[in-house]
């Protein structure tokens, strides 16, 4: 079943209302200049009358990770811009089109769709709707599409960070890494990790070894969905098995998994998140994380959708860098001086004295 979440509109207790607005006359007044003083102030904003939508994939708006990240940046244009939202969350790839087809049929300004594995149903809609703008997250158009864009991020810069911090603490001289689905926003992410290990390897002579991601043969783990725990706890519990102490899931809440295998480890596995800042999406695990690589796309959801309430219209994709802020990596248990590394690596990506 399609779950549908949007603005949350405020239910007033008329019973209780009634009994206060006796025993206190005047406060009725008072709601009622509250309420207009909101109202105002929401119509002086300047997205008043745009309607955001959003088809997530699987996983929903509560996956910690990628789908979740991308709600938050509808919740800040409605927060920043004044415009009205709305969420259908994927249960299957058979939600796609018809979530699609629901929110062009109630009129949104501009869908967002999240993730790669919508781009054959965001492409089919968007050529039937050229009124309506789109953005997916993960994925572009070629040839473009007049009225869509993609929302693409070097990944492979966040994560090379990642992969020198591994190999920067591992104790046993192996880390691991694995996938969701082999796509290539997953892949990516893996690249870059396997790049960061032997980037460290070559400065520092040391030969820290990556299971689970191969850059020669482009071919590795991966779990083949974006959903199941156990998968994530089984493949975690492999790699731990083959002597990586430390574990990078590029899966979604598959990745939730590995870290259960963590909290049980006593402390001898440790998780580099993906996405957002697992340390504080998933709480309950903080201790297990080092780190986390960030795809910041609630900045670029934020920005497709002020290009729409401003009229602008473009194919142009957005891309997401370290220089720009749309990725990066959220340190939580790295130490001083080997931030301080990251920091200069940082910035030779940026100025292209580190190449990728």
């Amino acid at each position: 079943m399609t779950k549908h979440k949007g603005r949350k509109s405020a239910v007033l207790a008329i019973a209780a209302f009634a009994l206060i607005v006796s025993a206190c006359g005047g406060s009725s007044d008072t709601a009622t200049e509250e309420e207009t003083s909101t109202e105002e102030t929401t119509a002086a904003l300047p997205g008043a009358g745009i309607l955001a939508c959003q088809v997530t994939d699987t996983g929903g708006v509560d996956d910690k990770g990628f789908n979740q990240i991308a709600y938050k940046g509808l919740q800040d244009a409605e927060a920043q811009l004044g415009v009205s939202i709305d969420v259908l969350e994927s249960t299957t790839d058979a939600d796609y089109a018809p979530n699609l087809q629901n929110f062009a049929d109630k009129g949104c300004n501009i869908i967002v769709t999240v993730g790669f594995l919508l781009g054959d149903a965001t492409r089919v809609a968007a050529e039937a709707n050229p009124g309506i703008d789109y953005s997916i997250v993960d994925s572009a158009f070629d040839p473009p599409i007049a009225n869509a864009r993609g929302l693409l991020f070097a990944t492979d810069q966040s994560s090379f960070l990642g992969g020198y911090i591994a190999a920067s603490m591992t104790k046993t001289g192996i880390v691991g890494t694995f996938g969701g689905i082999k796509i290539p926003p997953v892949t990516r992410f893996m690249d870059g990790f396997a790049k960061g290990v032997a980037y460290h390897n070559a400065q520092k002579g040391t030969d820290v070894k990556v299971i689970g991601w191969n850059m020669e043969t482009q071919d590795g783990t991966f779990a083949g969905n974006f959903e199941s725990l156990d998968d994530g706890k089984n493949i975690a519990k492999s790699q731990a098995d083959e002597g990586a102490d430390i574990i990078f899931p590029v899966a979604g809440p598959v990745g939730l998994g590995s870290a259960q295998l963590a909290m049980e480890s006593a402390g001898k596995v440790k998780i580099i998140g993906v996405d957002v800042d697992m340390s504080i999406s998933n709480p309950n695990a903080a201790e297990v994380y080092i780190g986390s690589v960030l795809e910041n796309i609630d900045a670029a959801v934020l920005a497709s959708i002020t290009d729409t309430v401003n009229g602008v219209r473009t194919s142009e994709n957005y891309l997401g860098t370290l220089e720009n802020g749309g990725v990066g990596f959220a340190f939580t248990a790295v130490p001083e001086e080997l931030k301080t590394e990251v920091e200069a690596i940082r910035q030779g990506i940026i100025d292209g004295t580190i190449k990728l």
